[in-house]
């Protein structure tokens, strides 16, 4: 509603999803798992795990957010960039659920594109204040996707996968500190893996005023974070689709604002 209020965007720039296929889920998620979940029979300690009781509701908000970032793909690879206003479910892994999330949108995302042989190398930057550890694990080996998490060390979850590239931050970090190691990382990875997709979880409990986050950033640090990441792909004409996860700040326009911000900053950036 504030993209609209402030003008930043307008009803037409929204889609609806379709629900998801089961068989397009199971690209990153074991069929089993999927199952489990579609027919609402995932055991307590699982249900547990993720944080949500299960129900049908849950369930369906889940498959559309990821057929929503599935469509994103599409509009990314036509325009350079599109926003998924939900997504970022990275702590789902292949088999299980953890951390309010059911089904891993942007894995889904890049095991479909290269399935499709719409892309090759897909790289997703993990900028969420918390390690994506469900998308690390579903694609541990996979030399055609590099996973990039630059996270809290001391936080959630507190048993880590590995990623093909994990940055694990001290508490406190500030906003310099912060973005010298982002912007050196994004260099070498780009140098060295060269995507031709990227998929980029904008989540904004990295701030200072969030309540899970740990870390010290602005909003200033945040809205440049941001820039690094669309600037990379812009000037390497790679397409980005953003999912925007998490934000705890207690105060909700803080959250508000840091996503807004991100979503003017790539109209700014690829001059939509």
């Amino acid at each position: 509603m504030q993209l609209l209020y402030e003008g930043i965007v307008s009803q037409a720039n929204f889609f609806k999803p379709d629900m998801v296929a089961r068989d397009v889920l199971a690209l990153a998620h074991e069929r089993t798992y999927i199952e489990k979940v579609l027919n609402l029979q995932l055991d307590e300690k699982m249900t547990r795990r993720i944080g949500f009781p299960l129900n049908k509701a849950l369930v369906d908000r889940e498959c559309l957010l990821v057929s929503g970032t599935l469509n994103c793909c599409q509009f990314s690879l036509k325009y350079g960039v599109s926003f998924n206003i939900a997504g970022g479910t990275h702590h789902a892994g292949k088999d299980f659920g953890e951390g309010f999330c059911l089904f891993n949108d942007q894995a889904v995302g890049a095991a479909f594109l290269i399935a499709n042989k719409l892309a090759e190398r897909v790289l997703i930057v993990d900028l969420d204040v918390h390690q994506g550890n469900g998308t690390a694990h579903i694609f541990q080996g996979n030399e055609n996707v590099f996973t990039f998490s630059m996270h809290a060390e001391k936080n959630f979850p507190f048993r880590k996968e590995e990623s093909t590239l994990d940055v694990p931050l001290q508490d406190g970090v500030e906003d310099d500190e912060y973005l010298s190691v982002l912007e050196r990382n994004l260099k070498d990875i780009f140098d060295a893996f060269r995507p031709n997709f990227v998929f980029y979880q904008a989540g904004v409990d990295v701030l200072s005023t969030d309540k899970l986050g740990k870390l010290n950033l602005s909003e200033r640090a945040c809205s440049k974070r941001d820039e690094l990441v669309f600037l990379k792909c812009r000037d390497h004409n790679i397409p980005v689709q953003v999912s925007m996860g998490g934000g705890y700040s207690v105060k909700i326009k803080d959250i508000v604002n840091a996503h807004v911000a991100t979503f003017k900053t790539a109209i700014d950036i690829f001059a939509l």
